[in-house]
């Protein structure tokens, strides 16, 4: 019983050495301390400064900016080694990379490239990305966070919630969904006027911008994870992200891509779960013979094992 070959199909040279490697680190590195940071609550500083030495976080990011210049698949790649041992871990990457860095990437003047992007990509900062609300998120007509512009500077009022990233030590700024006016000639669902979304960047520290105490959660617990709240806070008028009222387009494209690294680091989940029931079935007698060796549980682990190649082979 064996699941060494995981990776379907053959992955090239470049990238199975990543894969090879990053496994390594998450085995020898993340998996030791990982019950204990969850257990802890701890956010797991030194792991994050390793991968960003590693050049993680700049995987896919071009290399004039520090990045590796590889692309989304390696990303893919890492996240879900990682996310075998650690939910967390992977997800502290993933949101640094998909969430904080990329749309700086995306949408991002060369000045804010130029101030943002080299800390993130190294992974010596990290950005959260305030789209969620009580009432809101992919649903920008629920938005409710509000940036007036007045005298060059964008005054903010609202909150987010459920925002990774956006707490740590080493966070530098949040981008910010909010309304900044209406669309002339549109409605939204409710009738009313359609409303204009921005993308905003507020860096940490701002006045008027605090977070709250980190949530309790069922799980991920070492995971950064605040509700925020802006109560006028001002920022330049060129911390604007891209074009005004582009936010809604803005953040379904960083959502799109996003969702492809959650599902790595959910296949991750799988395959971890598939070698603790093989490790498991190894070692555990019953009736004088390895569990293993009964057909009953070994056709139940190749059902597991088969699950996760095809849930690999969704995102590849």
């Amino acid at each position: 019983m064996s699941t060494k070959h995981r990776t379907l199909p053959a992955l090239e040279e470049d990238y199975q050495v990543l894969s090879d490697t990053v496994r390594e680190f998450a085995d020898e590195v993340v998996a030791p301390v990982s019950a204990e940071l969850d257990a802890q609550h701890e956010f797991p500083y030194e792991i994050v400064a390793q991968m960003g030495e590693m050049g993680l976080f700049g995987l896919p990011f071009p290399e004039e900016y520090g990045g590796m210049g590889g692309d989304y698949f390696a990303l893919a790649l890492a996240l879900e080694q990682l996310g075998r041992v650690n939910q967390s871990v992977a997800i502290t990457l993933e949101a640094g990379v998909s969430l904080g860095a990329m749309p700086l990437l995306k949408f991002g003047t060369e000045e804010q490239k130029q101030r943002w992007l080299p800390d993130l990509v190294a992974g010596t900062h990290l950005a959260g990305f305030g789209l969620t609300e009580p009432g809101a998120g992919s649903d920008a007509g629920g938005t409710q966070t509000t940036a007036a512009l007045e005298d060059g500077q964008w005054r903010i009022n609202g909150a987010k919630e459920f925002i990774t990233n956006s707490g740590t030590d080493i966070t530098s700024l949040v981008t910010v969904t909010a309304v900044t006016g209406t669309v002339e000639g549109r409605t939204g669902h409710d009738g009313r006027p359609a409303k204009e979304i921005s993308t905003i960047l507020v860096p940490a520290g701002t006045e008027g911008f605090s977070v709250a105490k980190a949530y309790d959660k069922v799980g991920w617990n070492s995971s950064d994870t605040h509700a925020l709240h802006f109560t006028d806070a001002r920022v330049p008028e060129e911390n604007l992200l891209g074009a005004r009222g582009r936010g809604f387009a803005h953040f379904l494209e960083i959502l799109d891509e996003g969702r492809i690294a959650i599902a790595a680091l959910a296949t991750g989940a799988a395959q971890g779960c598939v070698d603790e029931s093989v490790a498991y079935a190894k070692q555990r007698t019953s009736f004088g013979q390895k569990i293993g060796q009964f057909q009953a549980v070994s056709f139940k682990i190749a059902r597991m094992q088969a699950r996760a190649h095809a849930a690999r082979l969704a995102y590849y």
